[in-house]
């Protein structure tokens, strides 16, 4: 069964969204974990079922709870917070599908370098007044010009989740 909802514009909720991320460093055996404090978005369904949207992070709002590594994050090496002080995702398509799911296609932009993601976001919640929406997907940090690697410990791709809040904005 596919999921109808409300059509109209839609805002996200930053008090009860939340975006992070988490990567395997020290040759795999440690987990970092961080989450963006800075977020705002919004989406437009249209009366034939189609979404679109964007959704942005300050990229300087992301916390590790380590305040060095945070510092390091902020820098060249990786997120170029001055230079780059925005991370966005713009939502091309999505697609509802069966058993509340729905297919997400857009451009995710990362230090100014943008890259197509696609992803199935799961349904959590839905009224006429709110729709919550979760997903995880993972990213090659080094398409986005994030290479350092000091003595090879970082491996993999980098796990984002989300977990998006939105509410139905007043006509």
């Amino acid at each position: 069964m596919s999921v109808a909802v409300e059509t109209g514009t839609w805002q996200l909720d930053p008090a009860r969204s939340t975006i992070g991320v988490q990567h395997k460093t020290m040759w795999g055996m440690v987990t970092v974990k961080g989450t963006f404090s800075g977020l705002n978005g919004e989406g437009e369904v249209s009366p034939d079922g189609s979404a679109s949207g964007s959704i942005t992070l300050d990229a300087a709002s992301l916390d590790t709870e380590n305040a060095k590594r945070d510092t390091h994050l902020r820098s060249p090496h990786f997120f170029d917070t001055d230079q780059h002080p925005e991370i966005t995702f713009a939502v091309r398509g999505a697609t509802p599908g069966d058993d509340k799911t729905i297919q997400v296609a857009g451009q995710l932009t990362v230090r100014g370098i943008s890259r197509p993601q696609s992803f199935t976001a799961h349904l959590t919640e839905a009224s006429v007044d709110a729709v919550t929406l979760v997903a995880e997907f993972t990213v090659d940090r080094e398409q986005f010009g994030m290479g350092w690697n000091q003595l090879g410990m970082i491996r993999g791709r980098t796990t984002v989740t989300a977990s998006l809040h939105f509410v139905h904005a007043a006509s």
